[in-house]
C-alpha cells in the first residue's frame, strides 16, 4: 500500500520542528495556521503514529517524531540537490546550515559572512560550532557539521581541505605597550615580557610547540587558557602580551590593541574549508560555502580582516577606563 502524503506535508513537518510552533511554520510557509495542521495531520494519518504532541502553550516531538525528523530533512535536502541545476532552491527554502568553526576564525571573520549571508538568505538558520581544531575535524567527519573551517584537516583521509588563505602568528598586545611600537618583534623579545598562552589542548600550541623547538621561554606563562579570543581578552586587561594568528586580531583602528610582526622565526599556519570527502553539501550549505569563498577578499595580505569589514565584524566596545 502506498504512503499517502506530499512535498508539502514533509515541509510543514519541518517547519514545525524548526520553528517549534504552528503559528510561526504557518508564517514562514506561507499559509493559514489550520492548513497547516491539516497537513500535519495528514502526514500522521499517512504514518500511522503521532509526530507531535500538542498542548495550548506547546509542540514537542514525540519519540516516532524524533526519530523521523533527520529522515525527513535528508529526504527534502535530497530533492533541493536533485534540483539546484535545474532552478535557484536555495533564496526561498526553509533549513539550516551547520558550520563548525575554531575561534580565532569564528570571532572577527566570520560575523561578515554569517551577516552578507543572512541579508540573502533571511530564511535560513546559520548555527555556529565554535570548537577546538580536533573538534572542528570530527564535526566535519561525523556529520554534525556540513563543513568546517580550520587550519588542520590536510593531512586527514577522510576530509578534503581547501585553502583560504595563509597568516603568520604576530605579537598581540596593547596600543601603550613597550612592543608596540616596533615594526617587527623576535620571539625571543616577545618571551622577554610576561605573556598569555594557549594550553596544550590546542592546536595553535602544537603548531607553536613545532616550530618553536628552538626558542626556549625565559619563563613560563602567567596565565594559559584553551582559545586565542580568550588570550586577547587578557591582553587587552593588560596581563601580558600573546603569540595568535592574524586573522585573530580586529581591524587596525581598534582602540586598545594592535599587533606586530614575529620573527626569526616566521610562523604561518594555513586556514581552509574543512569538508567530508564524497559527501555532497545542501544548496543551503552551497552558499554559505561561496560566502566564505568571496570574504577572502576582504582579508589583507597578512590575514587580518580590512579595517571596513572589522568595523562591521566586531562588538561595539568603549575604551578601557
Amino acid at each position: 500500500m502506498g504512503v499517502n502524503f506530499d512535498l508539502n506535508d514533509l515541509q510543514a513537518f519541518r517547519a514545525v520542528v524548526e520553528l517549534g510552533s504552528f503559528r510561526k511554520a504557518a508564517e514562514a510557509v506561507n499559509i493559514s495556521q489550520p492548513a497547516l495542521s491539516r497537513r500535519i495531520d495528514k502526514l500522521e494519518e499517512a504514518l500511522g503514529v503521532r509526530l507531535f504532541e500538542r498542548t495550548t502553550r506547546s509542540v514537542t516531538l514525540t519519540t516516532v517524531g524524533r526519530a523521523f525528523a533527520p529522515s525527513a530533512e535528508q529526504l527534502l535536502d535530497d530533492l533541493d540537490v536533485a534540483l539546484l541545476g535545474i532552478r535557484d532552491v536555495s533564496s526561498s527554502r526553509l533549513g539550516h546550515v551547520t558550520i563548525a568553526c575554531v575561534p580565532s576564525v569564528a570571532y572577527y571573520f566570520l560575523p561578515s559572512a554569517v551577516a552578507s549571508f543572512h541579508r540573502r538568505f533571511p530564511r535560513i538558520r546559520v548555527k555556529l560550532l565554535d570548537a577546538s581544531a580536533n573538534e572542528v575535524l570530527s564535526a566535519v567527519i561525523s556529520g554534525e557539521a556540513d563543513f568546517g573551517v580550520s587550519f588542520m584537516g590536510s593531512q586527514e583521509s577522510e576530509v578534503d581541505f581547501k585553502v583560504l588563505l595563509q597568516e603568520q602568528f604576530v605579537a598581540a598586545c596593547r596600543r601603550d605597550h613597550p612592543l608596540a611600537r616596533k615594526k617587527r618583534v623576535t620571539w625571543n623579545e616577545l618571551y622577554e615580557h610576561e605573556y598569555v598562552s594557549v594550553d596544550k589542548t590546542s592546536g595553535n600550541r602544537l603548531l607553536l610547540d613545532q616550530a618553536l623547538s628552538a626558542v626556549s621561554p625565559r619563563a613560563p606563562s602567567v596565565c594559559e587558557t584553551r582559545h586565542v579570543t580568550t588570550m586577547l581578552g587578557l591582553v587587552e586587561a593588560g596581563l601580558g602580551v600573546a603569540a595568535v594568528p592574524s586573522m585573530a586580531m580586529p581591524g587596525r583602528n581598534h582602540h586598545i590593541l594592535t599587533s606586530v610582526p614575529l620573527v626569526d622565526p616566521v610562523v604561518k599556519r594555513r586556514v581552509g574549508i574543512v569538508r567530508r570527502r564524497g559527501r555532497t553539501l545542501t544548496p543551503a550549505a552551497q552558499e554559505f560555502h561561496q560566502t566564505i569563498l568571496d570574504m577572502r577578499g576582504d582579508v589583507g595580505s597578512s590575514g587580518t580582516l580590512t579595517d571596513d569589514v572589522a568595523r562591521k565584524a566586531r562588538p561595539s566596545r568603549k575604551p578601557a577606563s
